[in-house]
C-alpha cells in the first residue's frame, strides 16, 4: 500500500482507504487513491516536498500523454506499458430508442500490465 505522510491508515469520510505503508506494499483491501494522495506518497518516498512531487507527477502524466497521443508506446519495466490501440468502425444501438446507428473508428489509450506487477497485484 502507499505510504502516506501522516502514517495513518483507515478510510477516510468519503470511504476511501488511506494510503499507509511503504510504498512497495500492497493492501489487500480496496484501494482508491486520488492524484492528492499519490503526490503525497510521491513526496514522503522520495523525500520531496509536496511542490516538487506535483511538478515530477504532472511531468509524468503529461510525458506519457502526449507520447501515446503521438502514437508511440510507453514502457515501464516492471510496470507496464501505455500505448494508443484503434478501434474500428461499427454498429451500434441507441440504449433508449432502440435505433441502430454507425460508431466512428477511434483510438483508445491503453495499458498493459507488466509481469512484475500483475505478480504484485495477485500475490
Amino acid at each position: 500500500m502507499l505510504a502516506h505522510p501522516s502514517g495513518s491508515g483507515g478510510r477516510d469520510r468519503g470511504g476511501r482507504a488511506r494510503l499507509n505503508g511503504p510504498l512497495t506494499d500492497i493492501d489487500e483491501q480496496e484501494l482508491n487513491v486520488n492524484k492528492t494522495e499519490l503526490r503525497d506518497a510521491i513526496a514522503s518516498h522520495a523525500e520531496l516536498t509536496n511542490a516538487q512531487a506535483d511538478k515530477a507527477l504532472e511531468a509524468v502524466i503529461s510525458s506519457i500523454t502526449t507520447a501515446v497521443a503521438g502514437g508511440d508506446k510507453v514502457t515501464v519495466p516492471g510496470f507496464g506499458t501505455f500505448e494508443s490501440r484503434e478501434r474500428s468502425a461499427r454498429t451500434g444501438r441507441n440504449p433508449q430508442t432502440g435505433e441502430t446507428m454507425e460508431i466512428a473508428a477511434s483510438k483508445a489509450p491503453a495499458f498493459k500490465p507488466a509481469a512484475a506487477f500483475k505478480n504484485a497485484v495477485n500475490g
